[in-house]
């Protein structure tokens, strides 16, 4: 794994969530904060955690600490939640344009909440974000399916096809 392809998978990262976003603006506040059967009882709570394990992710990686999760509560609407997560992602390009790529293979120290004492290499954190974000975009999108405002295709495929597209079209 090198640096370009880590911000390669970042870059199809971003884009999923934002056809996550997008879709989630098609749904009524109310569906946006109805309670379902998905591991986060909301699509709110879903888009929630998934934007709090990028940042928390980032803050380990970036300045070897956790930070406190967030919540529900402070992102009552799509908005607060979408502007919330273009910061991050600012932040984690930015994060990004700083490593090299002898960086990705650094340990990440950590404990888990119940004590368990973790090492991992960078890179692996990394990849591990993106994947999770993976899970959490498709629970997303099988709710907002429910509500008639399917995000459509979020292949990692599909996000190279429209990269190169957009190449072809720019040149």
């Amino acid at each position: 794994m090198n640096l370009q392809d880590i911000i390669t998978l970042y870059a199809y990262n971003d884009w999923a969530t934002q056809r996550i976003l997008v879709a989630s603006a098609r749904v009524s506040p109310d569906q946006f904060l109805a309670s379902t059967h998905h591991s986060y009882g909301s699509l709110q709570g879903t888009l929630v955690h998934t934007l709090d394990a990028e940042y928390g992710w980032r803050m380990l990686c970036q300045h070897n600490t956790f930070t406190p999760e967030m919540n529900k509560a402070d992102f009552p609407t799509l908005d607060d939640l979408a502007q919330r997560w273009q910061l991050e992602k600012e932040a984690m390009q930015e994060y990004l344009a700083s490593l090299q790529d002898h960086d990705l293979n650094h340990l990440v120290q950590y404990t888990t909440d119940s004590g368990q004492k973790r090492a991992r290499i960078l890179w692996h954190c990394l990849l591990h974000v993106v994947n999770h974000g993976t899970q959490h975009r498709s629970e997303a999108a099988a709710i907002l399916t429910s509500y008639g405002q399917s995000p459509g295709d979020l292949d990692f495929t599909v996000f190279l096809s429209q990269q190169e597209e957009s190449k072809i079209r720019l040149e």
